[in-house]
Order: structure tokens, then sequence, then C-alpha cells
């Protein structure tokens, strides 16, 4: 057995815990981050706007993940944390629930991108898929911490689990003796679903590439609802409500699950609500400003130009060469000769026309 805590440290008086199962939900989430960030920009958006967003979404999901996995103890006749408030946020903090998650996270997630200007639905569909080998991933730190496990089974795959890890109503040692009984490996059989539906997921996204906005959403709602409703008949450790054998888990995955079935028929036009009237057809992109830049010449004007300025430069070399010319011109005395041969007969007959009277 992988001891479940990494390494620990004491920090002031509080015990600080470095645990597997924190490591492995993180690479679930980053690992998922970085498929849902080349979907997005597969469909034209910027990949970037989802990076800025998950740092509010993890953020404000881990804190909703508590506070459901707190309110569902609590439900489940668990009083600790009303006697100990404090204990909701004392590290070490034990328990997370995905429906917190997925809830609070996915409301800061939506808001960040309408605030921002982007398209819910493309982050949504891209997310999906991503979504769902996440959980996939971080379920095997339930491996690790010996938990989410089903009733005994005579399966050839069922799990081993030690006496002091058992649940309480386990822990009869004649009933269920340690070295024989096994239990159902239930995380495992919710991380094989959830990596089913995720290649699914994927080869849908592919395999229809005008596929409307929300189509995929819906889609894994009904899949993520329908696989954890299955997965909490072999959930012993959830709180039930009365004496049925319904869970308050089971109770929110189904109506997830008709929910997503509801929104891919008015998707489809198979149902007419008024919620799906506008809904958009296609994926909007934000256009973003971009900084203006010279235009690139043809080679036509290209050549143009360069056929231009030779003719200038001869231009210009021509009106030195004339200027040239001119000057030494004004300065030479023959313009005056030919001035005085104006004038010489002018006066030559008036000189004749004296005489001849004399």
């Amino acid at each position: 057995m992988i001891d479940p805590v990494l390494f620990s440290f004491k920090l002031f008086n509080l015990q600080i815990e470095l645990t597997w199962y924190g490591i492995i939900v993180m690479t679930g989430v980053l690992v998922g981050a970085w498929l849902a960030e080349r979907e997005i920009r597969r469909r034209g958006e910027n990949g970037e706007a989802l990076i800025d967003a998950m740092v509010w979404a993890v953020i404000i999901g881990i804190a909703g993940a508590r506070l459901w996995y707190v309110a569902n103890s609590i439900l489940g006749g668990n009083r600790s944390y009303i006697e100990d408030p404090m204990s909701i946020i004392r590290p070490p903090i034990a328990g997370l629930h995905f429906f917190g998650g997925l809830l609070f996270g996915g409301l800061a997630l939506a808001i960040y991108l309408k605030k921002n200007g982007y398209d819910v639905w493309l982050f949504l569909d891209a997310i999906a898929p991503a979504a769902l080998l996440g959980q996939a991933i971080g379920r095997l730190g339930n491996f690790i911490n010996q938990e989410l496990y089903g009733p005994p089974t005579q399966l050839p795959w069922g799990m081993f689990i030690p006496a002091d890890h058992r649940l309480p109503q386990y822990s009869n040692l004649n009933l269920f003796p340690v070295e024989t009984t096994r239990f159902h490996p239930t995380f495992f059989y919710e991380m094989v679903l959830n990596v089913l539906a995720f290649l699914f997921l994927l080869w849908y996204s592919r395999r229809e590439e005008g596929t409307k906005p929300g189509t995929l959403f819906s889609l894994w709602l009904i899949f993520a609802g329908f696989i954890r409703t299955f997965i909490e008949f072999f959930r012993p450790d959830q709180p039930r409500i009365g004496d049925t054998f319904l869970t308050y888990s089971m109770v929110v995955a189904f109506l997830m699950g008709v929910a997503g079935v509801v929104m891919l028929l008015a998707r489809n036009g198979k149902l007419r609500l008024s919620f799906a009237e506008n809904w958009e057809e296609k994926y909007q992109v934000k256009k973003t400003e971009k900084p203006a830049q010279p235009r690139a010449k043809a080679p036509a004007e290209l050549s143009t130009t360069a056929s231009k300025k030779p003719a200038a430069k001869a231009g210009a070399s021509a009106k030195k060469t004339t200027s040239r010319k001119t000057t030494p011109a004004k300065k030479k005395s023959p313009a005056k000769p030919s001035s005085i041969t104006k004038k010489t007969p002018a006066k030559k007959p008036s000189t004749s026309r004296k005489t001849a009277k004399k």
C-alpha cells in the first residue's frame, strides 16, 4: 500500500501535508486544461483566455467542492462541522466533492468569459471532453487513499481493503475477514466509463465539424450525469435520503443527465423551448484589435516605383545640367553685340538721309 502523504512539515502550529491525492487531482486539472486549450484554438479562439479564466475557476471550484462535501456530510448526519466550524478550513483539509467544484468553478468560468466578451458555448464545448479525462485521472487518487469502494464482491477484480480503511458497516471481521474479502473498485468503474465517454466526445467533435454550439456540453451532461447515477448504486459511503436507496448525489447526477437530454433535444429542434429560440448557430469568435501594419506592396507596384525613381533622378540631373549651361551664358558678352547689331541698322539710315539733304 502506498503512503497517501508524500511529505509533511509543521508551520507554526499547523501541520502541512503534501498528499498524493492532491498531486493527482492537480495533474488531472492541468491535463484537462491543456487539452481544452488545444480544442479552443482548433475552433479559432484565443486559447490563452482559458488559462486566465482557470485561475479563478480552480480557486473558486476548490472552495465550492469543499463546501459541497461539508453540506453533504451534514445531510448524512455528521455534526462535527457544526460543532467545530473551523474544521472546514483547518489543514489538513480532507474531503472534496465533484459536484461542488463543477458548480462553483463553472459559474466562475462563465462569468469571466461573459465579462470579457467571449463565447461561453465555445469554451464549454471545448472543455466538455477534457473534463471527463481530468476527472478520470483524479480517480487514481482514490486508489491511493483506499476509498470510494463498493460493497463486498466475489468478482476476480475485487479490491482488497485493509481493516483500518473499511467503512463501519464492513468492520465486522467475522462476516468480512480481512484475508479473503474483496470490494467493488467503484472509483475504477467511474474512471473507465469517463475515459470511454471522453473518447466518444473527442471522436464526435472531429467527425461532426458542423456541430452546433452547446451540443458537446449537452452530451457531457448526459454522460457525466448518468455515469455518476449508475456509480451511486455502488457507493455505500454516500448519505441516503431517509430510508430509501437514493443518495443526494444520485438525485443531482440524475437531474444533470435529464438536463443534458432536454438541452440536446432543444439544440436540434426536437423540443421547442423558450431559452433555445435564439440559440446561436455558429460559434462567435471574439474580434481582437491588432495594431495597424504597413501594407505590403504588390510586385506591380514595386516595379512601377522602381521605374519612377530613375526617371526622377534623370529629371533632376537634367535640371542641374541646364542650370550649369545657362549660368555661364548670362555672363558671356555675345549677348551685347547682338543687341548692338539690332540698333546699328536703325542709326545708319538716319545718317545717310541727313547727308543726302545736305
